[in-house]
C-alpha cells in the first residue's frame, strides 16, 4: 500500500478536474474553497488503492474499466447522510391527511386497481421511505389500495444500511415511543424494522442524472426529495426538476425539504398551500410545455 500525505494539496487545475468529474457524474457541486476537504478524502481513497499520484487516480476515474464503481466509492467518501425517522412532521401530516386522500378521491372507483406509487429520491439510510410506510399502515389512509414505496440513493453504503433496516438511538430522536415499540424489534446492534413495513419498500441504487435508470422508476404519484437539491448547482437543479416533472402522474405531488425551492428553476409545477404545508404539484391539465427554465 502506498501511503499518501493526508495533507495532500491539489493544484487549482487538479481541483477543477475532480470537481467537474463529480458534478458531471452525479450533480454534486463543491465550492471553490472545498479543496482541503476533497484532498483529504481523496488521500484516503488513493492510499487504499495503492495510488500515490493524483493524475494516476484521475485517469482511473476518467478512463478505468471500473470507473463507475470507483466513482460510486468516491461519492460514498464525499457525502454526508444525516436523517432520522418522522422528519418534518407537518409535511408528513399533509401527506396522510390531505395529499393521499385527494389522490385516491380523484381515482374514484379505480383506486384499488393501480398501485399508489411513492418515490423517496435520496432516501439515504431508509428512514424516510420507512416512515411513510409506517404512516400508511398506522392511519389506514391507503386501506384496500395497493402501495409501492421506492427508496433510491446514489450511495451504496447508505443503501446497505437501508436494506438491513437496523437503526441506532439517534434515528429515533423525533419518533414517538409508540411507533418504535410497534414497528421495531430490539436487537444487539440496534432496532430492526418489522417485515410488515419493509415489505412495502423497495430500496434501489439510482443516480438522478442517469436518464436510462430514471426511466425504470416509471410514473409515480408522490416524490419526496428533501434536502438533496441544495447540493446541486442551478443547471443540475433544472435537469432534476424536469426529471421529477416527467416522472409524476398528472396531479402528482413533489415534496421538497424546507431549504429547497423551485424558484427560478421551473414554472412547470403549481405551488399548493395546504393546511399543514406548502408543496409542489404537477398540474392536472398543464397549459404549457412542462419545460424547466434554462
Amino acid at each position: 500500500m502506498v501511503p499518501v500525505d493526508p495533507d495532500l494539496r491539489l493544484s487549482e487545475e487538479e481541483l477543477r478536474l475532480v470537481r467537474d468529474m463529480i458534478r458531471d457524474y452525479c450533480g454534486l457541486s463543491f465550492a471553490a474553497d472545498a479543496g482541503t476537504l476533497l484532498a483529504r478524502r481523496l488521500a484516503k481513497r488513493m492510499t487504499l488503492l495503492g495510488i500515490g499520484d493524483f493524475r494516476e487516480y484521475y485517469r482511473l476515474i476518467r478512463y478505468g474499466r471500473d470507473r463507475d464503481q470507483e466513482m460510486s466509492d468516491l461519492i460514498d467518501l464525499l457525502t454526508t447522510n444525516e436523517t432520522y425517522f418522522f422528519r418534518e412532521v407537518l409535511q408528513l401530516r399533509a401527506l396522510t391527511d390531505e395529499i393521499i386522500p385527494e389522490l385516491l378521491q380523484r381515482r374514484g372507483e379505480r383506486s384499488g386497481e393501480t398501485p399508489l406509487r411513492i418515490w423517496s429520491a435520496g432516501c439515504s439510510t431508509g428512514e424516510e421511505p420507512y416512515t411513510v410506510a409506517m404512516l400508511l399502515l398506522e392511519t389506514g389512509c391507503c386501506e384496500g389500495v395497493p402501495v409501492e414505496i421506492i427508496g433510491t440513493d446514489i450511495s451504496h453504503r447508505v443503501l446497505q444500511q437501508a436494506r438491513r433496516g437496523i437503526y441506532g438511538d439517534s434515528a429515533f430522536r423525533a419518533t414517538d415511543g409508540y411507533f418504535q415499540q410497534k414497528y421495531f424489534r430490539r436487537e444487539e446492534k440496534g432496532y430492526r424494522i418489522v417485515d410488515t413495513v419493509r415489505d412495502l419498500v423497495t430500496i434501489s441504487h439510482l443516480n438522478l442524472l442517469d436518464e436510462s435508470r430514471l426511466a425504470l422508476i416509471g410514473r409515480v404519484d408522490i416524490i419526496f426529495c428533501r434536502n438533496v437539491m441544495i447540493y446541486f448547482d442551478r443547471p443540475v437543479r433544472v435537469q432534476v426538476a424536469g426529471a421529477f416533472f416527467g416522472a409524476l402522474r398528472e396531479g402528482g405531488y413533489l415534496l421538497l425539504g424546507h431549504a429547497d425551492s423551485l424558484m427560478n428553476i421551473t414554472t412547470a409545477f403549481s405551488l399548493r398551500h395546504l393546511a399543514h404545508d406548502m408543496v409542489y404539484q404537477r398540474p392536472l391539465k398543464h397549459a404549457g410545455n412542462g419545460q424547466c427554465e434554462k
